[in-house]
């Protein structure tokens, strides 16, 4: 089995834009989602209920969690955000748009800054400066040396082989050791299942893609497309699970900033690795990109703690809007 897509060229890179709008939806939508979380579980503590930041998110705080309309307005800018995304890779190869995701931060430190009515100060300002450059040249030279070439059945069995000992690994170390787990093995998990997630969601819209070119035959080997489904459904289920317990325990800046730094690796370390995005990549893009990524990471680790914390949030009914 193999997949034919049409490459991206410098000229045809729609791709971009449509990743960054993305991004800003993904900013947003985890601002709501962790005000969501942090006033269910000061409603529950006022009335003697168990509270999410410090149980973990059970059916009860599930429930009381779509009742916040912050919670629920900040899904729906996720779901948007997720829409963008798969369309973008639809248009562009993957080692192009999912490295735009770390924009997402230097939003999120914006919309922080505006609600905490707190300036950002030098060291963030140069962090996000250090975040944009190094996504920016990051995309600019895969955007000239990437494209998205025909997946073999092999490479769709690696992709698929892996994902299966990720999920069995953190769904045996949660359902076994979470009373353990800190915050940042949440944030980690996440990171990693969402990397798969965007992997996965571009192998099935060119796999689809090829489906259709073909006149609706299918082969033999299309029964790893139907597995590589069931894994992005489980991996998207669980990694969104994970980022509601890290809202639970704290501000929404470590957990954006863990998920641009973590997502974006996974997922273009396979789409070079495994789907050979980059094959014929020359040795200078390949150093540029090391740069790139490394300028790219420093800044967001920078970002993360240079912020307002989410404690100063303004309460609901304030003149921040929030609810």
């Amino acid at each position: 089995m193999s997949i034919v897509v049409v490459s991206l060229t410098p000229a045809q890179s729609p791709g971009i834009p449509v990743a960054l709008v993305g991004s800003v939806f993904l900013a947003v939508g985890a601002e709501l989602q962790q005000h969501g979380v942090t006033k269910a579980g000061e409603a529950a503590a006022s009335h003697g209920r168990s509270d999410p930041r410090s149980s973990g998110l059970g059916w009860g705080q599930l429930t009381a969690l779509a009742r916040r309309p912050s919670w629920l307005i900040g899904t729906l800018m996720l779901g948007l955000s997720t829409v963008f995304q798969l369309f973008s890779l639809y248009l562009a190869p993957l080692t192009v748009v999912q490295p735009l995701g770390a924009i997402a931060l230097v939003v999120t430190a914006l919309i922080t800054a505006r609600l905490t009515r707190i300036r950002l100060k030098l060291p963030a300002i140069r962090a996000i400066l250090y975040c944009i450059g190094g996504v920016g040249l990051f995309v600019a030279v895969a955007a000239l040396t990437t494209t998205t070439i025909p997946i073999a059945a092999a490479q769709l069995l690696i992709v698929a082989i892996i994902l299966a000992a990720v999920l069995l690994l953190f769904g045996l170390g949660f359902v076994l050791f979470r009373a353990r787990f800190t915050r940042l093995f949440y944030i980690a998990g996440a990171g990693v299942l969402f990397g798969f997630v965007a992997t996965l969601a571009k192998v099935l819209i060119t796999r689809v893609q090829t489906i259709i070119d073909n006149g609706l035959r299918l082969s033999p080997a299309d029964w790893l497309t139907i597995v590589c489904l069931a894994g992005f459904i489980a991996a998207a289920v669980l990694g969104s699970y994970f980022v509601q317990i890290a809202y639970a325990s704290g501000s929404p800046e470590l957990v954006v900033a863990g998920l641009t730094v973590i997502d974006p690796l996974v997922g273009v370390s396979i789409g070079i690795i495994v789907l050979g995005e980059a094959a014929g990549a020359p040795l200078w893009a390949d150093i540029v990109f090391f740069i790139a990524g490394a300028l790219a990471v420093y800044g967001v680790i920078q970002l993360s703690r240079h912020q307002p914390q989410a404690a100063s949030m303004p309460r609901a009914g304030s003149s921040g809007g929030l609810v």
